[in-house]
Order: C-alpha cells, then structure tokens, then sequence
C-alpha cells in the first residue's frame, strides 16, 4: 500500500475562496478576543471618538463592535469584505505604516468562520450587507447612526473544530477585557464600553480623556490599572537616537507575581515583544526578587520606517532597524526613574502593615467596626486627667490606678525595646526623626504626618551593596587569569556572536579570545567569582543574546556576589544604635537611589500615616 501511495501524483489546484479565507481565520482568528481586537481596531482606525462592544457567551455568541467614526458607502461594504481589501495601504507602502490594520484580511477572515453583518452611514442613508459562512449577500438600504456598527454571531459555526479549543465563557471574558483595557491605554482620547449582553452588565467603561496627552494618559492608566497603580508608579520619559519613550513604570515594592501587568506600546500599537519585554526585566533586575515581575505602561515612539509591524498576522511582534538602541532606551529609562525614586516604597506597604495590625475579631459577638464614643460613654474629665497623669515621666510607683496589669504604675520599659530620652526635635524628612530602636534592629521613627518602621540590617545591607556597585563601576571588575585557558567549543555563528560582545565582558572581568574554527578561550574570570563554570556561563549569555538580543546574566552573578558581600559587612540585628546613628542613617536613606527595598527586592521601610493609626484604635470621629 505504501508503494501505491508512492507512486500517486498529487495534483495541485487552486483553492477556493471559501476555503482559503478559512485557513486565513486560523490565523488571524485564535479566539473571541482575536475577533474583538480586530473590528476595534478598524474603529480606531475610522476615526471613532466613541467605542462600544458588546459581547455574549464571551463573545462566543455575539461580538457587536458599534462606533462613530468615518463609516462606508453602501458601495464600500462589498469590497471590504473582500480578502486583502484596503483602504490603509496607501502606494502598497509597507514601510510607512501608520494605522492598526492594513492586511484587509480581518473582516473576510471573520465572515468565513461566523455570521458576520455590516451596517454603516456616511451621510444620510445607511447601508448593510452580511457575509455568513463565506458567502455575502446583497447591499440593502438600513437604519442607522452615522459610524459603523458590526456584528459577529456564531464565531466558528463554519468550523466548529476550532470550537473545542475555546476555554470557559468567563475565561474568553476575561481574555475579551484585557484587549479592550489594552486599547482603551492606546487612545486615552476615546471613550470604551464593553458590555456583557447576557446579564446586561457594564465590564469596562472607560469615559474619553480631555487635557494634553501624558495628561490624559496618566488619568486613562489611573483608570484602566487602578488607582493603586498610579500612586505607586514613577514616570519614565526620555529620547535618544529618533525614539522616545513615555509612560509609567510602578515601583519595586509594586510588583506583581505573574507578567499580567506588563503593557508595552509601539507607534500606538499594543505589543508583546520579547525583545521590549527582555528590556523591562533588564531594568529591574537589580531590584526585584526571583519570581516577581515588574508593572507598567510604556510607550516607545519611532519613526514609521524605523519598524516593521509586518511580522505576525496579529500584529502583536515588531521589528526595529536598530534593537539595541530601542533596548538600550527602555532600560535606561528605567534605571533612571529608579534612581530617581530614591527611597520610596509602595503605598501598598503600609496598608498591609494596617491590615496586620488589625485585631482579629474574638467569636461572633466581637463588633467588627471601631469603637466610637458616644453620649454616656465618652471618658470623663476625671479620667481623662488620670490616664494623663500615668504618661507623665518620673510616675511614682504605686501613683495613678492600681489593680491587675498596673501594680507597678506607669509603664515598664521593655527589654527590648530602647526609648530615646532626649529625641531630636521632629523634621520634616521624608524618613521623620528617630525616636526608638524595638528588638534591637527595627527603628521608630517620627515623621510630620505618621510614623516609619525601618529595618535597619535590610536598609544598610542596601546602602553598603549600593557603595560596593558604585565603587565597582569606578574601578572596574579584577579580574584573574586561568593557569589553563578554557576552551569552549561552539558553532561558527555562537563564537561569532559571543565574540561580538567580548570587550563588553571583558569590562566584567571575563576576557574570551578565538581559537580557531568555532572554539573561544576563557583566558582571566572575574577574581571574585570564586567558582565558575566557564563554558555553562558561555553558554547561558548566548542562550540570552538568542531570546532577547542582550544578556545580563554576568552582571547579575557579579551582582550576587557584591550582595552577599553587603550582607556581612552592614549592620546586623541585635545592634544597638544610638540616636545620631539611627538617624544618620535615615539620612543616608534618603540619598540612596533603590533603598526602598533591600537586596533580595523586600521593603526597607514601611509608613504609616497619623490618620490609619487613629483608625485603629477608633479615634476618628472624637
């Protein structure tokens, strides 16, 4: 039978349309959320100033994509539905690309697969045509505002495989309001709704923004990301070689578990670009924890012909004509909005630290909200004077009430716990003024407006590691030589690109030289790395050039090590600071770029303002 099969022939033949625009569907068409995407995009690019989508079943059902934009002649309607039919190709210039669609395969791709209906104004009559399955009906005269409104029913009714590979409703939901949240932080200027018709619930309203564009993109982010976003972000900005780069960038403290938080823009154009995504781990690598990933919203700018968006049907890969320098930027701009962030820690910090304080509630008769006193209840003037009088230092033993807990009058100073007797008058530093040291390592601290905790081994552990960096990068890396070079052995395209970068590592203490044919030699390693797998170190910096053009594997062992050695040579737990020491340290705090967190990306400080600490022993109100 094989050899049967062997000797046909296949005869090849042209593929008819609907088949052909099905197979365009797989691609361009993964989900509902793909679907979406695309008629959202053809509504930006009409000009709309007002989006609403409505969706059922996830989209699975029904995907209603409404606008006000430029809408289509009854004469146009046909040939938009016909398969690479554009109106945003002028010249067939695929360099100069400055719209979100420009194949002209989505609304085909979309009818060939669904129940796709099209109703659209331009001036005083509408017009509606419907292509199901693949084969389009005639113009007829509609009702309708001026814009465009389209509707896809029935998504892979004409391929119902592709239905078994669709998740739960609520998972094509969610994928559904991630594409809109991600075009709504596109166009800060249009407003989005997205609507569930099943229950008739509103899942994402965003109002269109008014004022200049950061302005407007900064309240789009505050309303797209959450407020606590915008309170813990810093704000990135720079230019360099025809790209800039605006945005927001959260702290380190802010970081999330997953990459659900990373959005990265091109020319408008949301994308998930590994060499983009590579450059924002890179500017925080320093400051973040193993599994932790960092949040923000960047919009890098170029000239049109300077990237190339033809690279992917969904449009979601980009390619430069230089990605280093538009690497070189995002990490750059990061690292300098964190060297500008100094000391600061998430807000996030302190409301947990609020949460912890809170008592747990003792049995189902506990009331849960706050004590407030009221009429009878409040304290008498009698007692108010007593509990005043057991503050005043220098009490008496025996002197104010008696009885269990307060035999001894006063309040006993805690061995752990050191009390300055003579603080330093209040500042208006951001860290406050010391005022006690508790269990020999976390310091008190008095600001206007509440109080700090301080790690103070974690916070100096951070200072000593950031004057070890520093006075490495003034010096340079030691580095020694091998008694016996080592010899790697790799292909002539890996030795080539290792090799590219050896005068970059050699600035890193590692100096690598050809060996001929596709082999390098290690020739000196850092002197502080005191062990070394050369070739696996080889290996790993090239497996990082292949994923994101760069690699920062060296400069993190380097790194490592530089901590490790901050780690022993800073302040420990259980010393005694004195109040000049304390606060000089504060101080130093607050001159320190990254200090607000420690070496292994934890908090160093935390705050809490005058008015949560109230709130939790029920003094609002009083």
């Amino acid at each position: 039978m094989n050899a049967d099969i062997r000797n046909i022939r296949p005869v090849i033949r042209q593929l008819d349309e609907a088949d052909a625009n099905r197979i365009a569907a797989g691609e361009v068409v993964e989900r509902p959320a793909s679907a979406v995407k695309e008629l959202v995009e053809n509504a930006l690019d009409a000009g709309a100033r007002r989006i609403e989508v409505t969706i059922a079943q996830g989209g699975k059902a029904l995907i209603r994509v409404a606008d006000d934009g430029c809408g289509m002649t009854a004469e146009d309607l046909p040939l938009a539905l016909a398969r690479h039919a554009t109106s945003k190709l002028a010249d067939g210039d695929l360099v100069n690309i400055r719209s979100f669609g420009f194949r002209g395969e989505a609304l085909p791709s979309l009818g060939a697969v669904g129940r796709l209906s099209i109703t659209s104004r331009v001036a005083a009559e509408a017009a509606r045509i419907e292509l199901i399955g693949g084969r389009l009906s005639p113009v007829r005269p509609a009702a309708g505002n001026r814009g465009t409104v389209v509707e896809l029913r029935d998504l892979f009714f004409a391929t119902p495989a592709r239905l078994k590979f669709l998740r739960s409703d609520r998972a094509e939901q969610q994928a559904v309001l991630d594409v809109i949240r991600r075009l709504a932080m596109a166009e800060p200027h249009v407003a989005f709704t997205l609507t569930d018709e099943t229950d008739g619930r509103t899942l994402f309203r965003a109002d269109a923004e008014q004022g200049e564009l950061f302005d407007a993109l900064a309240a789009r982010l505050d309303r797209v990301m959450g407020r606590e976003f915008a309170e813990n972000a810093m704000p990135v900005h720079a230019e360099r070689d025809g790209l800039s780069l605006t945005g927001m960038a959260a702290l380190p403290t802010y970081s999330r578990g997953a990459a659900v938080a990373q959005h990265l823009f091109v020319n408008g154009r949301p994308v998930r670009d590994k060499l983009l995504l590579g450059a924002l781990r890179a500017g925080y690598m320093d400051v973040l924890p193993s599994g932790r990933f960092p949040a923000a919203a960047l919009f890098l700018g170029c000239a049109a012909e300077d990237v190339d968006v033809n690279v992917h049907p969904a449009k979601s890969e980009v390619r430069f004509r230089d990605p280093a320098a538009a690497r070189a930027l995002i990490v750059t701009a990061i690292r300098h909005a964190l060297a500008e962030a100094g000391h600061r820690a998430s807000s996030t910090v302190g409301t947990a630290t609020v949460q912890a304080f809170r008592a747990e509630p003792a049995g189902p008769s506990v009331h849960t909200a706050p004590l407030r006193y009221q009429g009878d209840y409040r304290p008498s003037l009698g007692a108010i004077q007593s509990s005043f009088a057991m503050q005043a230092p220098g009490v008496a033993a025996g002197a104010g009430f008696t009885g269990a807990g307060f035999a001894g009058g006063g309040f006993a100073e805690a061995p752990s716990a050191r009390v300055e007797t003579d603080p330093a008058p209040a500042t208006d530093s951001p860290l406050g003024a010391a005022r006690a040291q508790l269990h020999e390592n976390y310091i008190i601290a008095q600001t206007a407006d509440g109080m700090v905790i301080v790690d103070q081994h974690a916070a100096h552990e951070r200072l000593v590691y950031e004057r070890l960096k520093q006075q490495a990068a003034d010096t340079g890396i030691r580095s020694q030589a091998l008694l016996i070079p080592e010899i790697v052995t790799l292909s002539d395209s890996e030795a080539a690109r290792i090799l590219a970068i050896a005068d970059e590592l050699a600035d890193l203490g590692l100096v690598i030289e050809p060996f001929g044919g596709g082999a390098v030699a290690i020739r000196e390693v850092p002197a502080m790395l005191t062990r070394i797998d050369g070739p696996a170190l080889i290996r790993d910096i090239l497996d990082d050039l292949e994923e994101q053009g760069d690699s920062q594997r060296l400069q993190a062992r380097i790194n490592a090590v530089l901590s490790s050695m901050a780690c022993h040579g800073s302040v420990r737990s259980g010393r005694r600071l004195t109040a000049d020491e304390m606060n000089a340290l504060l101080r130093e705090m607050e001159a320190t770029p990254h200090s607000g967190q420690c070496n292994h990306g934890r908090p160093t400080w935390v705050k809490l303002r005058l008015a949560d600490i109230e709130r939790l022993f029920g003094r609002t109100g009083l």
